[in-house]
């Protein structure tokens, strides 16, 4: 198994992690169902047996349901929570009687996500507690003790970020006695401007790019592992059908094809080795709920994609060929 920056804390951690999003029924207020539970029950059975043992939750998804279905299928086996890591989001905040949708990363509103993620998942500790996205209002100092406190009573055990860039990590580093083991962002073949910065720079025709100069980087020199959320782009390139789409997208997801072949291996273990060969060591987040998909993205450890082909996926994905 490649070496992970996760695995200075988190030894045992899969190359995979598996996004619960897709469990608990659907963005409605509706009560779970036996489907659910026997869905959510197949799923996470299925993840552990390909070798993937971490689990990505947000208090969120599903308005607290994917949580509260996964809970459920360990307190049916509570045997299942010693071969798991879990981490969990918080500080989404969706509109309600008190205000509008709005990030909270409030000291009060961490602990009381914290204890309800605990209750919903059945389990007394998180693994690892991510703070979903960066609060304007956010106070490193006041984040930094409430994260004290949580550490000290045993209900998490390490501490990581979600979609924040070099500086914002850095600011809440300075005053964070933890260490931010992740930063979990958007990456993948149809959103390219993690890359696209880096090949611009100096160069004015990267002016519409955004994704935050230096955020790979500070992630790479301070062992900050970064994983990726929306790395199969739903699919786009795994089989789906492209008629209507772009000739990029057309020809990329020709090649990815072609390469399947090659590598006599799925069209998903294709795209995420493209993600996994960058040397920021990236830990993808898939979230297919469906078995087969789950199974042919753990087929990624039979594809060593060749530079030429890692930058033939690019130049196709981006469009043109290098600046």
């Amino acid at each position: 198994m490649k070496k992970l920056p996760i695995h200075q804390y988190l030894p045992h951690a899969s190359e995979l992690v598996y996004g619960c999003m897709g469990l608990g029924g659907g963005w409605t207020k509706d009560p779970l169902t036996k489907a659910d539970f026997n869905q959510a029950h197949h799923v996470i059975e299925q993840v552990l047996d390909t070798g993937i043992n971490m689990f990505d939750h947000a208090d969120i998804y599903q308005f607290g349901k994917s949580e509260q279905v996964f809970g459920q299928v360990l307190t049916n086996n509570s045997s299942l929570r010693e071969k798991m890591i879990i981490q969990s989001k918080c500080g989404i905040r969706f509109s309600d009687s008190n205000g509008p949708k709005r990030y909270d990363l409030s000291a009060s509103w961490i602990v009381e996500s914290t204890n309800q993620i605990l209750r919903r998942l059945n389990t007394e500790y998180l693994d690892v507690l991510v703070l979903h996205r960066p609060d304007p209002l956010m106070d490193a100092d006041e984040i930094a003790g409430t994260l004290s406190q949580l550490k000290s009573s045993g209900k998490v055990r390490h501490f990581g970020l979600s979609n924040m860039q070099a500086s914002q990590a850095a600011y809440l580093a300075k005053a964070i006695e933890q260490p931010l083991i992740v930063n979990q962002l958007e990456l993948s073949l149809t959103n390219l401007h993690w890359l696209e910065e880096g090949i611009f720079a100096g160069n004015p025709d990267g002016a519409h790019i955004n994704f935050s100069t230096g955020t790979l980087e500070y992630a790479r020199a301070n062992n900050m592992q970064i994983q990726s959320w929306g790395c199969l782009s739903q699919g786009l390139f795994c089989g789906r059908d492209v008629s209507n789409e772009s000739t990029s997208v057309q020809q990329t997801a020709a090649y990815v094809k072609h390469l399947s072949g090659e590598y006599n291996t799925s069209m998903e273990a294709i795209v995420l080795a493209w993600l996994m060969l960058h040397p920021a060591t990236v830990q993808p987040v898939i979230g297919s709920t469906n078995l087969d998909r789950i199974t042919a993205c753990s087929q990624v450890h039979q594809v060593n994609l060749t530079r030429e082909q890692w930058y033939q996926l690019y130049s196709l994905a981006r469009g043109a060929e290098l600046p």
